[in-house]
């Protein structure tokens, strides 16, 4: 083990000095790595940071799992024997119902390991009332302990209190906006549930809330429709007493939704669909930003690889008389070819050391001169991995020309000028 790295320091030395004696070809190629690694950090950041916020402002309202009762559908007696029966079947319409043991479904989801959190809840739609002003929305009733898991609403309140119970409801900016109130006015609630075996539908059917706090979801047509309820008072507004419609999932690699929505499915027989479907656009855009961003980062580093072979092919030619005297002097194969090696990995070490340091600062004047719309994050997985990636690639360009220089015979190398 000694031996060989006292022969690697030998050979490492050795390829040092060939690169100091063409200094303007080796800082020219260096500089080439540095922007090379500093386009593919810089790049891959930029698009890592992009995902995260389309991500993150879709996902950040909305669960990533949704279960919900299976549609109901027609029931069609079977055939008399011997007969032909035509059918022409319309759609059975869809009614609010309850998931049926939805409390025994909840525990169970509760122990599943798959899930971070579990949120049982009751929506449908309603009217709400102002004066003369009446908006269709979507009343939502929740446990806000476990709905904050699911969304988190104390992020997004932008005035009031994070409050619901049976006088307080928060409602979204857009609606505030349109009906002309804030926080502590007073609204009327009206399910529009027909129940004709009660005298009065007001009774249960309508409701005077106050407004305890206004949020902002940063999606005009929630914040204009959602109206977030305490459960038992959304229950009794939609006819559904100790029922709940849907139960929101979410889970910790949003990727990988879609497949634990089937097992979900399996699980409680339910109609499971996760953010996946429900976004297929979105889904289809961040693979093609994926795709890009991976063809700029192959084509940078086929590039660089070129840039380095050259440099790399050219000092083979002009050491050539150089090459031979040390094979003469016992060199072997393996030792001219690693010299070339090392020249390589240096080229690729101190070209993604260089452009690391370059791309910190096009991050850094983007996060802090650019359009502030997102963020660029930059991990140090991300340097670490670049810089290896640039090392092996600057072996990698170096191959032919070290083989060709650890082919060369030592007498035509000799008499070469």
């Amino acid at each position: 083990m000694t031996a060989f790295f006292g022969r690697f320091w030998i050979d490492a030395n050795i390829a040092i000095s060939f690169l100091r004696e063409g200094r303007i070809q080796s800082l020219m190629i260096t500089l080439g790595v540095a922007i090379g690694v500093a386009v593919i950090i810089f790049i891959t950041a930029l698009i890592q940071g992009l995902q995260t916020n389309l991500i993150d402002s879709t996902l950040g309202s909305q669960a990533h799992i949704r279960l919900v009762s299976p549609d109901e559908v027609n029931l069609i007696a079977p055939p008399v024997d011997d007969t032909l029966q035509l059918i022409q079947e319309d759609k059975r319409p869809q009614r609010l119902r309850s998931i049926n043991n939805w409390q025994q479904i909840t525990d169970t989801l509760d122990q599943l390991p798959l899930l971070t959190a579990v949120s049982p809840n009751v929506s449908g739609p309603g009217f709400v009332r102002r004066g003369e002003a009446l908006e269709s929305v979507i009343l939502v009733g929740t446990d806000l302990e476990r709905y904050q898991k699911i969304i988190p609403l104390s992020e997004y309140l932008i005035s009031g209190e994070l409050r619901v119970s049976a006088d307080n409801v928060l409602i979204g900016s857009e609606l505030a906006k349109n009906l002309g109130v804030e926080v502590g006015s007073k609204l009327r609630l009206d399910s529009g549930q027909d129940d004709s075996s009660r005298d009065n539908n007001f009774n249960n059917n309508s409701a005077v809330v106050n407004i305890a706090g206004i949020f902002e979801l940063g999606v005009r047509e929630l914040d204009a429709r959602y109206v977030y309820l305490d459960l038992k008072q959304a229950q009794s507004l939609l006819n559904l007493p100790g029922g709940i419609t849907v139960i929101d999932l979410t889970v910790e690699d949003i990727f990988e939704a879609e497949e634990i929505a089937a097992q979900v499915g399996r699980l409680t027989s339910l109609q499971a669909e996760s953010w996946i479907k429900t976004n297929a656009q979105l889904l289809s855009g961040l693979t093609a930003q994926s795709l890009s961003s991976n063809m700029i980062v192959g084509f940078v580093a086929i590039s660089v690889a070129f840039g380095i072979a050259s440099v790399l092919s050219v000092s083979v030619v002009q050491r050539t008389r150089e090459i031979g005297i040390l094979r003469a002097m016992g060199a072997t194969r393996q030792q001219i070819l690693r010299i070339f090696l090392i020249q390589g990995a240096v080229f690729g070490l101190l070209g993604s050391i260089v452009g690391s340091g370059v791309s910190y600062v096009l991050v850094w004047s983007f996060n802090t001169f650019g359009p502030n719309i997102f963020t660029i994050p930059i991990s140090i997985n991300l340097i670490l991995v670049t810089m290896s990636l640039a090392t092996l690639t600057g072996i990698i360009a170096a191959a032919i020309p070290a083989r060709r220089a650890a082919a060369l015979d030592p007498v035509v190398a000799i008499r070469y000028v």
